[in-house]
């Protein structure tokens, strides 16, 4: 067997001590602003592993200068072992820089869209400590409504502009209103954030319910199934649904939810979104279903936050607190017409829409009412029972996943 020479062994020794030394740097330097990644004792650690890859470099020298008259490694072997480790401090350098960098852009986007979710929070909080954490969340989030929606706002039937006054309309007005007449809805394709999004106009608010899964309590059911079984002509996810640990089945709704006036859950949380008689979107803190069936509800589901409230946008600061991710949105403009948003997020799941992106999007659009669905591998669209758009779930495998409510258009 050929013995390796110390000539080789030292630039071995070398290349290996560097990319240790730049990963428990990383790692030391994580453990200075986290609050769950490293733990004191796992700090000694890392530095005892720093002291010995130090240690490792300068015997690597040391060797290499005792060996300098030895035949050396080929010249192209050498630059590819540089060159890997050169790499591998760039890139390591590179992702310090966005961690804990100057630029607040990518920490913004890491907190927010991970603290935006019930089982990626640890995402963030591997590389930042609480306090970090939260400065970031107060200076993204979406300020609270002090009213609730006042249905007489929304008036029947829709007012079509005379035909020598249509093209007078905003070119988002035409997409909602240019349509036939005995449609029930009209679906606008858009790209938001380079992601694909759908945007449905529903004509006769009257035409749309709840469903909730046919498991409900023990499994959620695919909205697609949902839209098939109920024979709707288009299927929406609807509110979100108590999910510890990231593990459920999507089996329980979040909060107060009510089909056809009767209660279907009722733990108080967040927001209510739904329907009432006269087919007004309403929107109104969460008190109980009691309060709810009181304030006329006849359909409703859980979820949040608000994003306009008789005709005013909610107050956003930085992205609203949310990142950025796969969104559904409901709203209802002033003519009755609903509106139905959803966005996918990218194949990667780092893009999508922000809070802001679907205030603006609905307002543009002429809601004077409009709220945040569930999100995420939740959204989904379904137009006679088949799924057009495509979630994306945290394994990033193209799918869905069953929720508990959906809203459906008949």
């Amino acid at each position: 067997m050929k013995k390796i020479n110390g000539k080789k062994l030292g630039l071995l020794l070398r290349s290996l001590s560097i990319i240790l030394i730049i990963s428990f740097l990383v790692l030391f330097i994580i453990s200075f602003h986290s609050d769950e990644l490293i733990s004191n004792q796992k700090r000694l650690i890392v530095i005892s592993l720093l002291i010995f890859s130090f240690a490792l470099l300068i015997f690597s020298f040391y060797l290499l200068n005792k060996n300098r008259h030895v035949v050396n490694y080929r010249k192209w072997l050498i630059n590819i072992f540089n060159s890997l480790v050169i790499l591998y401090v760039v890139g390591c350098s590179g992702v310090l820089l966005l961690l804990y960098g100057p630029y607040e852009g990518f920490k913004n986007w890491l907190i927010t869209t991970a603290m935006g979710t019930m089982h990626h929070q640890y995402l963030c909080k591997w590389f930042y400590d609480n306090e970090t954490i939260k400065a970031v969340k107060s200076n993204n989030y979406v300020e609270e409504f002090k009213t609730s929606t006042d249905s007489s706002l929304v008036e029947f039937p829709v007012d079509y502009p005379e035909e020598e006054n249509f093209e007078k309309l905003n070119n988002y007005e035409k997409q909602i209103l240019s349509h036939r007449k005995d449609d029930a809805y009209k679906l606008i394709n858009l790209t938001v954030n380079d992601c694909n999004a759908y945007l449905i106009a529903v004509y006769d608010p009257s035409r749309i319910s709840l469903v909730v899964s046919k498991w409900l309590g023990k499994s959620g059911q695919y909205v697609y199934d949902m839209g098939k079984e109920n024979n709707a002509l288009v299927a929406i996810n609807g509110g979100g649904f108590i999910d510890p640990g990231a593990n459920t089945k999507g089996e329980n709704p979040l909060g107060v939810t009510i089909k056809d006036g009767n209660v279907i859950s009722n733990h108080p949380n967040g927001y209510l979104i739904g329907f009432n008689y006269d087919n007004v979107l309403l929107l109104t803190k969460n008190e109980g279903a009691e309060k709810a069936l009181q304030d006329g509800y006849r359909d409703c589901v859980t979820m949040g936050p608000l994003l306009i409230v008789n005709g005013e946008k909610a107050v956003i600061k930085g992205n609203g607190g949310w990142g950025y991710a796969a969104r559904t949105a409901i709203g209802q403009r002033k003519d009755g017409i609903v509106l139905m948003l959803i966005v996918d997020s990218n194949e990667f799941r780092s893009k999508g829409a922000s809070m802001v992106d679907l205030t603006e999007i609905m307002y543009q659009y002429g809601a004077i009412n409009a709220a945040n669905l569930d999100g995420g591998t939740s959204s989904v669209i379904a137009i006679n029972g088949t799924m057009i758009n495509d979630p994306i779930d945290s394994a990033l495998r193209h799918r869905t996943r069953g929720v508990p409510t959906a809203w459906i258009v008949k």
